[in-house]
C-alpha cells in the first residue's frame, strides 16, 4: 500500500508543477515577443542601405577593363605554357585574350553572368518583400538590379 500512495502523490506533485510553471513561462513568452522583433536590427545589421557611390572618373571606369584584361592574359599564357611544357601545340595568346573579352562584353550587364545576375535579382525580390513586411514602400525591382549591378562592377576599383 505505501507504493500506491508514493506514486500518487509523486503524480500531484507533478500536476502541482506544471500548474505553477504553465502560467510562468506564458507570460515569459507574452513578454518577449518585443524584444524579439528588434533581434537582428541595429548598427551591424546586415539590412542597412549602403551609402549612394560617389560614382567614378573616366581613367576609374577604364581600370577594370584593364585588370579584367590582365588577369584573362595571365590565365591564357599560363595555360599556353601548360599545353607547350606537355609537348601541344601552344595557343596564341593575343586571339585567344581577345575572344574571351569579346564573348564577356556580350554578356548582358556588361559582362555580367547570367546566374550571377539572376542571384542579384534574388537578393532584390527578397529585400523587397522584408520592406513590405515592415510597411515600406517596395523599391522598382529592375532599376535595384542595374544600381547594384553598377556597384559590383565599381568594387574592382
Amino acid at each position: 500500500m505505501p507504493l500506491a500512495i508514493s506514486d500518487f502523490t509523486a503524480g500531484l506533485i507533478l500536476i502541482g508543477i506544471t500548474l505553477v510553471v504553465v502560467p510562468i513561462a506564458g507570460f515569459a513568452f507574452a513578454k518577449a515577443g518585443p524584444s524579439l522583433k528588434t533581434l537582428g536590427k541595429g548598427q551591424w545589421a546586415f539590412e542597412r542601405e549602403l551609402p549612394p557611390s560617389r560614382g567614378l572618373s573616366d581613367s576609374a571606369a577604364s581600370a577594370p577593363r584593364a585588370v579584367q584584361e590582365a588577369e584573362i592574359r595571365q590565365m591564357v599564357e599560363a595555360k599556353s605554357y601548360r599545353l607547350q611544357a606537355r609537348g601541344e601545340q601552344p595557343l596564341d595568346v593575343e586571339a585567344e585574350v581577345e575572344r574571351l573579352l569579346g564573348a564577356a562584353d556580350a554578356g548582358p550587364a556588361g559582362g555580367l553572368d547570367r546566374e550571377l545576375r539572376e542571384e542579384v535579382r534574388q537578393l532584390v525580390v527578397a529585400r523587397n518583400e522584408r520592406r513590405m513586411r515592415r510597411g515600406e514602400a517596395p523599391l522598382d525591382v529592375e532599376a535595384e538590379i542595374e544600381r547594384q549591378v553598377r556597384q559590383l562592377e565599381g568594387l574592382g576599383n
